[in-house]
């Protein structure tokens, strides 16, 4: 990464030799006629986080960011000139036949070892962070209730049982008027059936059904430890059932309740190895900056995570489709490989079908933060990744079964990629901004990372880790992989909090549904 210093000159940041762009840096921008110390002169004001032109660009000449081609000029951009949307052609998006499929055979890191947590144990082997009462429901009817029933229990129960975390209800959308049979209905079928085993829920098993929905409870129970030797009764409760009106159905529930807050209550943290650790990193409200800083952060700190036995994954499929190129070759196997091309694909038909391509995930705020396109987006993206192979990939609303680096096939959308982390087992959760956005979960920690030091001041108590440190030279690359890999230990065990989760700030589960609804 080059940056051209100076504090009180302009600067502008490139990335890779083969940049004919680079990233202004000023807070303020850089007004026209503005000298960057290599004598390149801005043409025009250009705001901080957007592109300047390093180069003179011949019309159809190639633009290109982190030594890839982000788009084709329109026109003739000259070099000191802002670098828009509306002067590029975006490419097409690389074939997904013959590509290079593990090709890169990287030296394993060192392992890391003598890292820990204090955790709590399951009895299915895995390890939560938090100690948390999952109460999984069937439909949306019922949530009125359970919402209901949840403030009560926060406000009269959970007080006496001073070692569990929180009550929480799982509630969505779905459940009825939907096509419960389509082929595509496995995937919120089993994205619920998934995050009621995620391990911050301790294995316990209760469920709340109105009765005549088509997802059924058995669906979402059947076929492992949770509810194994138990009587239907034990672990589900149906409204429709009730005879005793509402007031009979709170003090029932509140009853099941109780009896597993008792059971929670006696769990104690013990220390664990940081290879229990099982980190989802996403981004959202992404700037330019999200390339420089907080996402190659967060790859520094993936591949200790990697390096410590861990399992981490990336998601987002649009973010990583414009990048597919560079991942087949970091596949662990030619079987890993050909996963990611097949998630791809899918979703290339899925878009389709919806009479949409890639081009649709770019947001208002990413291009006034200075992304142009879903090309560049997807660029910095990917930088969550890092540097490890890439072990395996998990299919939407499954669970990762292994460890290190995973791909897990998600939208973008923050809140439809974040629950299908907490499907795929997710005990950690790291969210990376640019613009900014409050967005928490219920069910694990979110660390939020921002990529600007400027939104780090402005949002002190919503922001965990300021990454435009690294902008400032104040530290480095490596230093904040480091500074972020030692907050998922002491978040992880329960040390500190980060800002989402002490303020109680939690969006709604939202499942991924790409059958009909009726």
């Amino acid at each position: 990464m080059q940056l051209i210093p100076h504090q009180d000159s302009p600067r502008y940041i490139r990335l890779h030799p083969s940049d004919n762009v680079g990233v202004v840096v000023n807070d303020q921008g850089v007004a026209a006629g503005g000298r960057f110390d290599d004598g390149l002169t801005a043409t025009c004001g250009i705001p901080q986080s957007h592109k300047v032109a390093l180069q003179d660009i011949a019309e159809g000449g190639e633009v290109v960011r982190y030594g890839e081609v982000i788009g084709y000029a329109l026109e003739p951009i000259a070099a000191g000139s802002w670098v828009t949307e509306q002067v590029l052609r975006m490419p097409e998006p690389p074939l997904l036949d013959n590509l290079p499929k593990a090709t890169i055979k990287a030296a394993p890191g060192e392992p890391l070892e003598g890292y820990t947590f204090e955790g709590f144990r399951n009895p299915d082997g895995s390890v939560g962070t938090r100690n948390i009462l999952g109460v999984t429901t069937t439909v949306q009817c019922v949530v009125g209730v359970l919402d209901h029933v949840v403030e009560r229990v926060r406000r009269e129960l959970l007080p006496r049982y001073p070692n569990v975390d929180d009550v929480v209800a799982l509630s969505h959308s779905y459940g009825c008027g939907v096509a419960i049979n389509a082929p595509d209905a496995v995937v919120p079928i089993r994205t619920l059936y998934n995050i009621s085993r995620n391990p911050n829920f301790a294995g316990q098993a209760l469920v709340i059904s109105l009765g005549c929905e088509k997802l059924q409870a058995s669906q979402l129970m059947d076929g492992d430890l949770l509810t194994n030797g138990m009587d239907e009764e034990d672990w589900l409760f149906r409204l429709q059932d009730s005879g005793s009106g509402f007031a009979g159905m709170v003090e029932q529930i509140m009853g099941m309740i109780e009896a597993r807050l008792q059971v929670l209550d006696l769990r104690r943290r013990e220390t664990v190895p940081a290879s229990e650790l099982v980190v989802g990193m996403q981004c959202g409200g992404s700037d330019a900056f999200s390339g420089i800083t907080a996402n190659p952060a967060l790859g520094v700190a993936a591949d200790l995570l990697v390096r410590a036995g861990a399992t981490v994954m990336f998601s987002e499929n649009t973010e990583v489709r414009d990048g597919i190129h560079l991942l087949t070759p970091r596949a662990a196997s030619v079987e890993v490989a050909d996963a990611l091309i097949r998630e791809m694909d899918w979703y290339d038909r899925y878009l389709q079908r919806g009479m949409a391509d890639r081009s649709a995930n770019t947001t208002p705020g990413n291009k006034k933060g200075g992304l142009n396109n879903i090309v560049e987006k997807a660029m910095g993206s990917i930088a969550k990744s890092g540097n490890s192979p890439i072990a395996g990939v998990v299919a939407p609303g499954e669970r990762i079964r292994g460890k290190g680096l995973w791909f897990c096939a998600t939208p973008a959308s923050d809140f439809i990629c974040g629950t299908l982390q907490l499907a795929a087992g997710m005990n950690l959760h790291i969210f990376t901004t640019g613009r900014g956005t409050p967005y928490g979960l219920s069910m694990v920690p979110v660390i939020k990372v921002a990529t600007r030091t400027q939104l780090a001041e402005r949002w002190p108590d919503l922001i965990d880790v300021d990454a435009g440190q690294i902008l400032s030279g104040r530290m480095t690359l490596e230093q904040m992989g480091w500074h972020i890999f030692q907050l998922y230990l002491d978040i992880a065990s329960g040390r500190k909090q980060a800002c989402a989760e002490r303020l109680r700030l939690h969006n709604d589960l939202v499942l991924f549904n790409p059958a009909p609804v009726t």
